[in-house]
């Protein structure tokens, strides 16, 4: 060692490293790194835990419950800082380290940074076979943190302390990347965690970071603007990636000037408040029937940061045959899908540009006006769907009506998987911009909950006084509930709305549309149950240190709703939903699933039969 240098292990190297990185966001410095949530095994507790008790100040290690639920956090963390910042997970070698790959691939799926420390088996193999090691009898180096390469835009192992030189800028810049932005996963064997090196000091140095704008090219967008003057019946379908790139002003301004309205996708929805006249609604199979109206009588879509993926296009059957597609964004491998004319580079960027290079040009006042009032007829559609009746069963968008009315405008709305993306992006009246957390990429129950918790601590880093919202059902309750415990222990304070409809109800229903009879999704419905039973979802709340109540209707939950508010503490409200009535039933395209082209059944047949009829409207790649 050196003046220059200083002797570390590679678990205090990275620590140290990850502690003197910074971004400056709205004009405020911010560590890049929020911290991490960790679970201590024998693969990651004696030296990475000894580096990460070492900074525990600069970089705080939430403890999780599940390895799963710890990525789902991590997720919902980046994605309230617009991926600007991130938080690491770390596990143990073996199953602690496998729980993770669920949460890799909903980070991947949604281009989100999350930092994975990892244990590995021992880089000498003299213990091998050790604890928790899986043996591969042709190939000694692969192991368990090789099936994660799929999932992760970032993949190392470390064989040796030098290597951190090169591997953690280089995760790091993967991470905050706008094209390849993902999970990075670092593999650390747990001798090579203690070995020491001697670092360059400046290696330490406090860095500012920021996130590359990518400058459109010139002749994409020549050829952009052409294709639009050209243009009828333009729209603009708004994707998440207009909020991660800042670019909310600049594609209303867009809209504005050139008379262009706006459909969002399910990761897009809060690009625009709910008032805005631009908005013409959600688009797809979670969407409305003004958004899918005007897509199917469009002559040219913008696609702005999304990857269009199956409900929003649903299953490319949306738009007409003969329409046109423009995709901006920043990621090559988006912008060129189904042959549209790509414009690759940052949305903030590619908007002004283009707007630049179609100077005088708008779409035509019949065209907006058709497209606004098809969004009067889904208003009134969602106003009813929402309205609280007497004797209508309690339903998914009662209770999404119930909060829409009473909550705050900076609130921050988080549901996952299952019937509730579908009626939350149909039915919830934004009421802020980027306030409204759908995971519907990967579409990983259990996120609910452990999405909220990971977004909490990021919103009482910058919004303290606002609320976490969870719409929760009881099969993805049942499947991930731990982080309750966690935001109380953490004093991170979550609102759920716990509905229960019984089981997995939205699959019952596809179930059932589909010519098949009910089996194995409601409880009431399991061979294998003998005598179903009501969870006291109330006391399993409250036994993990939450606030809770049931209540039997949505008046009650108004009630509960204001209570939970006022409340200090996780405070779940628990509300019976009915499994078959009270479903969005307007708005919804065309889904593809795979249905039985024989079967026993003639229900099953003919559901078979009608399905594919109506696939005719299916673009096939052009």
């Amino acid at each position: 060692m050196t003046d220059d240098t200083i002797k570390l292990t590679t678990a205090q190297a990275i620590v140290g490293w990850l502690s003197s990185q910074f971004i400056k966001i709205d004009g405020k410095e911010e560590r890049l790194c929020g911290g991490g949530f960790g679970i201590f095994g024998h693969g990651n507790v004696t030296c990475l835990g000894e580096a990460l008790y070492n900074h525990k100040e600069e970089l705080p290690l939430y403890r999780g419950q599940n390895e799963q639920s710890m990525g789902f956090a991590a997720a919902g963390y980046s994605k309230y800082w617009l991926r600007k910042r991130f938080m690491f997970c770390t596990a143990s070698a073996g199953p602690g380290t496998a729980n993770l790959l669920t949460a890799a691939g909903l980070a991947h799926t949604n281009r989100l940074p999350m930092l994975l420390l990892c244990g590995d088996t021992f880089i000498t193999r003299l213990p091998d076979p050790v604890l928790q090691q899986i043996e591969n009898f042709s190939d000694p180096t692969y192991g368990v943190n090789d099936a994660f390469k799929p999932v992760t835009r970032y993949w190392d192992r470390i064989s040796h302390p030098a290597q951190v030189l090169q591997t953690l800028p280089a995760a790091i810049a993967t991470m905050l990347d706008p094209a390849d932005c993902g999970p990075a996963f670092i593999a650390l064997p747990q001798d090579v965690q203690g070995w020491t090196f001697d670092y360059p000091k400046s290696f330490f140095d406090r860095r500012m970071h920021q996130v590359r704008r990518q400058s459109p090219d010139i002749d994409e967008i020549s050829s952009a603007a052409e294709l639009l003057m050209s243009a009828k019946r333009p729209i603009i379908i708004a994707g998440g990636g207009v909020q991660y790139s800042g670019a909310v002003s600049e594609l209303t301004n867009f809209a504005k000037i050139h008379n262009i309205p706006i459909v969002e996708t399910i990761a897009g929805r809060a690009n625009l408040l709910d008032s805005n006249p631009l908005n013409i609604g959600p688009i797809g199979v979670t969407g409305s029937n003004s958004a899918n109206t005007i897509a199917n009588k469009a002559d040219l879509i913008i696609a702005v940061g999304t990857r269009l993926q199956d409900f929003t296009t649903g299953s490319w059957t949306v738009f007409s045959m003969d329409s046109k597609f423009i995709s901006i964004n920043a990621a090559r491998h988006d912008a060129t899908k189904h042959l549209s004319l790509p414009v690759v580079g940052d949305a903030k960027l590619a908007l002004t540009t283009l707007s630049k290079a179609c100077s005088g040009f708008k779409a035509s006042s019949e065209w907006m006006s058709f497209a606004q009032e098809e969004r009067k007829k889904w208003d009134a559609y969602v106003s009813d769907n929402i309205s609280v009746v007497n004797n209508r069963p309690n339903s998914y968008a009662q209770a999404i009506g119930v909060v829409n009315a009473i909550c705050d405008k900076r609130d921050r709305i988080v549901a996952a998987a299952g019937g509730l993306p579908a009626e939350v992006t149909a039915n919830w009246r934004t009421l802020d911009i980027g306030t409204v957390d759908v995971e519907f990429g990967f579409s990983c129950m259990g996120y609910e909950i452990a999405g909220a918790w990971g977004a909490k601590i990021a919103q009482s880093q910058n919004e303290p006084e606002r609320d976490t919202i969870s719409f929760c059902g009881d099969g993805s309750y049942l499947m991930l509930n731990s982080d309750i415990y966690s935001s109380v222990l953490s004093n991170k304070k979550l609102i759920i709305i716990l509905l229960d409809n019984g089981g997995f109800a939205v699959i019952n229903k596809l179930q059932n549309n589909t010519g098949n009879e009910s089996f194995n999704n409601l409880i009431s419905d399991c061979p294998t149950i003998n005598e179903p039973f009501n969870v006291d979802f109330e006391a399993h709340a409250t036994s993990m240190g939450a606030m809770a109540e049931t209540v039997s209707n949505p008046h009650e939950l108004a009630d509960a709703f204001h209570r939970a508010k006022a409340s200090d503490r996780t405070y779940v409200i628990v509300m019976k939903v009915d499994p078959y009535e009270g479903w969005t039933a307007e708005g919804h395209a065309w889904w593809e699933v795979g249905t039985p082209q024989v079967a026993n059944s003639d229900k099953v047949y003919d559901a078979h039969i009608n399905w594919e009829k109506t696939r005719k409207r299916q673009r096939r790649g052009v």
